[in-house]
C-alpha cells in the first residue's frame, strides 16, 4: 500500500475491461482524467463470463478489506451471449443464469460499504463482417447482434430493478456514424474511438448521479498542492509562450470530459 490513500475505482470484467488500457482505451482515459484524484484499478479477465466472475468475487472484492472501492464499473455479457455451435466450443451462459449472476455480483458489491457505488455496462453491438474477416465464420455465428441486444436489455432491466446506474452501450455506440468500423478493433473489442464514447457515458453518469460524495473528477480534491507551471524552475528552461501553451493543453484535455 502506498499513500496517501485515494478513492479506488475498480474496472471489473472480461476482455473489454482487460484491454481498456491498450490503444488509448477507456480505462487509460479514466486513469488520465483522475490523475492525482483517484486510483483506477484494472481487474479484467479475457474470455470470462459472469459465471467466472462469481467464482472470484470474494477474492477480488473481500468484504473484510481495510479499504473498499468508491466505485466499481462492471462489464460482463459479451461472452455470456455467445451462441452454441456444433463446430465450436461456446462459453454461453443462458440468459436467466446471466441475469442471476449479475444480480449476485451487484448484491456482493453493494454489501462492501455504504459508499461503494456501482455502474454496470451493458453488452455493446459487434461488427459481424469484421469478426468473420479476422477470426472465422464460426466465430461470427457465435457472436451476433441479436444475442448481444438480448443480453444488453436484460442487464439494463436488472439495473432498473435494483436501482443500479447503468450505461446502455448497445445504444450509445450505434449513435455514432460508421460505428461498425470506427468503434471496434476486431469487430468485438472497443477501439480508441469507441472508448471515447464509453468514457463520455461514464462521465455523464458520474456528473448526474446524486451521490454523496460526488465522484465526478471536478468534485474530487487534487492530491498535494498543484504546482504552477510559472514556477521559477520552469522559467529557467521554457519561455512564457510555451508555459502558457502547456497550461492550455492540460486544461483543454481535462475539460473535454466535463
Amino acid at each position: 500500500m502506498v499513500g496517501p490513500i485515494r478513492p479506488q475505482f475498480v474496472l471489473f470484467g472480461s476482455s473489454v475491461v482487460q484491454l481498456s488500457y491498450s490503444d488509448e482505451g477507456w480505462g487509460a482515459i479514466l486513469t488520465d482524467i483522475y490523475a492525482r484524484k483517484a486510483d483506477v484499478l484494472l481487474r479484467g479477465y479475457g474470455a470470462w463470463t459472469s459465471r467466472h466472475a462469481l467464482q472470484v468475487l470474494d477474492q477480488v472484492f473481500p468484504k473484510d478489506a481495510a479499504v473498499q472501492p468508491s466505485l466499481v464499473i462492471v462489464y460482463f455479457g459479451g461472452n455470456d451471449s455467445m451462441r452454441s455451435h456444433p463446430s465450436a466450443v461456446s462459453p454461453q451462459v443462458p440468459l436467466p443464469e446471466y441475469v442471476e449472476n449479475m444480480r449476485n455480483i451487484a448484491i456482493h458489491l453493494k454489501s462492501l460499504s455504504e459508499k461503494t457505488r456501482i455502474i454496470f455496462l451493458s453488452t455493446p453491438p459487434v461488427n459481424g463482417a469484421k469478426i468473420r474477416e479476422i477470426y472465422s465464420d464460426a466465430m461470427a455465428e457465435l457472436r451476433t447482434n441479436e444475442s448481444c441486444q438480448q443480453y444488453s436489455e436484460a442487464c439494463l432491466e436488472l439495473c432498473r430493478e435494483m436501482d443500479i446506474k447503468a450505461i446502455d452501450l448497445w445504444t450509445a455506440i450505434q449513435k455514432k456514424d460508421g460505428w461498425a468500423t470506427a468503434c471496434f478493433t476486431d469487430g468485438i473489442h472497443i477501439s480508441a474511438e469507441g472508448s471515447k464514447i464509453v468514457v463520455k457515458e461514464i462521465m455523464k453518469v458520474l456528473r448526474e448521479a446524486n451521490w454523496e460524495p460526488s465522484l465526478h473528477w471536478k468534485s474530487l480534491p487534487i492530491e498535494f498542492e498543484q504546482v504552477s507551471v510559472r514556477e521559477a524552475e520552469f522559467r529557467e528552461i521554457l519561455d512564457e509562450k510555451t508555459i502558457l501553451k502547456l497550461a492550455e493543453v492540460n486544461f483543454q484535455r481535462q475539460m473535454k470530459w466535463e
